[in-house]
């Protein structure tokens, strides 16, 4: 059964020069207990769909469609309910935890804070249930009384893993949660999230521009760009045989140990991610594309199966019958996405 279900979710933001679609029609599914991967450049639209998921965007915001969290509609929910919802059901991990903790308050206080909030725990409780906590992500119980600027980078991002953690909630969402970090404090974050989304049974969406991180982490991906999913399905089959260009491109952005050609010879993508206001015609990304069609000009390509549990929003996936070479055509054949 689904835990989380996304319906044609759009997220549009109102500004001085006009409307700005950051997210498109987006339709996901993710089973409880299951991990989820959510890929792309800066600009696409990943952030903004996570935060959607529990209305955490600014009032310039519009979402539209359904979000369904354990069958109930975050976006038509109440004020109060929302309130019950967030941290008990389903939790932030914030990207950048320098900002997202209050400077001026001690650790204790901020991971005590949703437990008191949601009636969990009486304040001595909560003290207790705290240094449980912090023992859980790798920090000795004293730093409890320590404030963020006391702490690394890798020390608050842990703290921000327990506050996540606090209210014991079925779905985290982590959004680019090892930004900034060394590598090794990298890896030691991500093992940290690993091993406690498999201890407690918790599902996962993991926002980040890395392909190699997420196949190791989740159990599915999905790749976002210019604010729509041009790709899905099982981690290690997108990263290792991607079946749409801008997958392809993501994959290879990064050198893969061992292999001296990769490191000396880089592969990228030209180009900048484009102007939400200011969409190409067709398929978004056919100019920077290498393979592109002089259809996919006009032609926009909805997710189409491109695999077993796989989609893709490429005319290259089609059938024969199915490509068109007539301008102005659009193919539009959605398939219901799975996560």
């Amino acid at each position: 059964m689904s835990l989380l279900q996304l319906r044609d979710v759009a997220v549009t933001y109102r500004a001085a020069a006009g409307e700005v679609p950051a997210v498109r029609g987006i339709s996901l599914d993710l089973a409880a207990g299951q991990a989820l991967g959510v890929a792309g450049e800066s600009g696409s639209g990943k952030s903004t769909l996570a935060m959607a998921l529990l209305r955490l965007l600014p009032k310039d915001a519009r979402v539209t469609g359904e979000i369904l969290l354990d069958g109930e509609d975050v976006l038509t929910m109440k004020w109060g309910r929302l309130r019950a919802v967030r941290w008990a059901s389903a939790s932030v991990v914030f990207q950048g935890a320098q900002h997202a903790l209050n400077p001026v308050r001690r650790i204790e206080d901020q991971i005590a804070e949703p437990l008191l909030v949601h009636g969990l725990a009486t304040p001595a409780a909560a003290r207790r249930k705290v240094a449980e906590l912090l023992e859980q992500v790798g920090l000795p119980a004293w730093r409890a009384r320590s404030h963020p600027h006391e702490l690394s980078g890798g020390q608050r991002q842990r703290v921000m893993i327990a506050m996540a953690l606090a209210c014991s909630p079925r779905l985290i969402i982590a959004d680019e949660p090892t930004t900034a970090l060394d590598v090794m404090i990298q890896a030691q974050v991500l093992a940290l999230i690993r091993s406690l989304i498999a201890e407690h049974g918790i599902s996962l969406i993991m926002i980040s521009h890395d392909l190699s991180v997420l196949a190791s982490m989740c159990d599915r991906l999905a790749v976002m760009y210019a604010g729509r999913v041009v790709e899905s399905g099982p981690s290690h089959e997108v990263f290792q045989a991607p079946r749409h260009p801008y997958s392809r491109a993501l994959a290879a952005a990064f050198p893969t140990v061992g292999d001296p050609a990769s490191r000396l010879a880089p592969k990228g993508l030209g180009g900048d991610p484009p102007d939400p206001m200011r969409l190409p015609g067709g398929c978004s990304f056919h100019p920077r594309c290498p393979v592109s069609l002089p259809s996919c000009a006009s032609a926009d390509v909805e997710l189409w199966p491109a695999g077993e549990s796989r989609t893709a929003a490429c005319v290259h996936v089609l059938p024969a019958e199915e490509k068109t070479e007539t301008p102005g055509i659009s193919v539009m054949r959605p398939a219901k996405e799975d996560a």
